[in-house]
């Protein structure tokens, strides 16, 4: 999701020292390979699709068996107050990093990751776009995950952080409003405690229909229409060539719009939305990087299929060619 800076804090702060007795206590075979075999990155599901190890972006959430020997965890995930999405515990080995990368899919377009800091080291930095900073044990940071970003653990110990997905609600972005511009170091006197509460079982709100099966054509127009001004705004782009995408991604949302006035979501339909997602697939450029986004230089091939082609009917309806 794109925010107006690259790191903003938020006034809340937690039990650090308690978190970590808790994934302290969690077997080592809970921890997962990162899904790309990235050195040195590991994770715990603590909401996953299906309540199961994995990685997926797909399907129902729940909570894992591994979030139920947390109560503290649950309970610092459920303050937020709002629809959590794919959340786990991440581990940076020391000496190993995140590599450069941005968060283009579907998932990522409309939800933020939100960073707790359990177990960490002052040689862990996270870069931003132009930005790089510690954050300490207890804090609680988002960031923009639209700009290219990467993190470093320099230190001799593994780092481990709460991550948290989430849309967030009205009351969500409202705390966020209030310290957008807020120094740190003012966020950090105002930040709130939240304390561990012995017994308490607290209540989450996971996502039930992350994706629909069938896309809405209004979010595909919407989505469509988000990366055409940004890559048209792009200079470093062949302008004939932006113009004829432009109007190559606009016909295929009203191509899809015109389907689902006439189908919806009705599965006799799976075939003639394939047929319009392989047809527009083999319209693409050859070269990924024909042309690119003006706001992080990402391919708009890579873009347009991550986001909306490969999201716009459910994993099993694919077309597979």
């Amino acid at each position: 999701m794109r925010l107006s800076k690259p790191f903003i804090r938020l006034p809340l702060r937690f039990d650090a020292a308690r978190l970590a007795v808790e994934a302290s206590r969690l077997a080592a075979s809970a921890w997962m390979p990162h899904p790309s075999g990235m050195r040195g990155n590991s994770a715990v599901a603590l909401i996953s699709s299906g309540g199961g190890d994995n990685d997926s972006f797909h399907g129902e959430k729940a909570a894992t068996p591994h979030l139920a020997k947390c109560p503290y965890m649950r309970q610092a995930m459920a303050s937020f107050g709002t629809v959590l999405s794919r959340s786990r515990l991440m581990k940076l080995a020391a000496g190993a990093e995140v590599s450069l990368h941005v968060d283009f899919n579907y998932h990522w377009f409309s939800r933020v990751r939100i960073h707790i800091p359990v177990v960490t080291n002052p040689n862990v930095i996270f870069h931003c776009g132009e930005e790089g900073l510690h954050m300490r044990s207890g804090e609680c940071w988002i960031f923009d995950s639209w700009r290219r970003h990467r993190v470093v653990n320099q230190g001799a110990e593994d780092r481990i952080h709460l991550v948290i997905d989430t849309c967030g609600s009205s009351q969500f972005w409202n705390m966020v409003r209030g310290v957008e511009q807020a120094p740190s170091d003012a966020v950090t006197v105002a930040a709130q405690q939240v304390p561990f509460k012995p017994g308490s079982q607290a209540e989450l709100k996971v996502e039930r229909y992350g994706a629909a099966a069938v896309m809405a054509p209004g979010e595909c127009a919407a989505l469509v229409e988000d990366l055409i001004v940004d890559f048209l705004s792009n200079p470093n782009n062949d302008r004939q060539l932006a113009d004829a995408y432009a109007a190559a991604l606009r016909g295929f949302a009203q191509d899809w719009r015109e389907l689902w006035l006439l189908h919806g979501d009705e599965p006799t339909a799976r075939p003639r939305y394939r047929a319009l997602i392989l047809d527009m697939r083999r319209r693409m450029h050859p070269n990924r990087r024909a042309l690119t986004t003006r706001s992080n230089g990402i391919g708009v091939n890579a873009v347009f299929a991550e986001r909306v082609l490969n999201a716009a009917l459910a994993p099993q309806d694919q077309p597979t060619a």
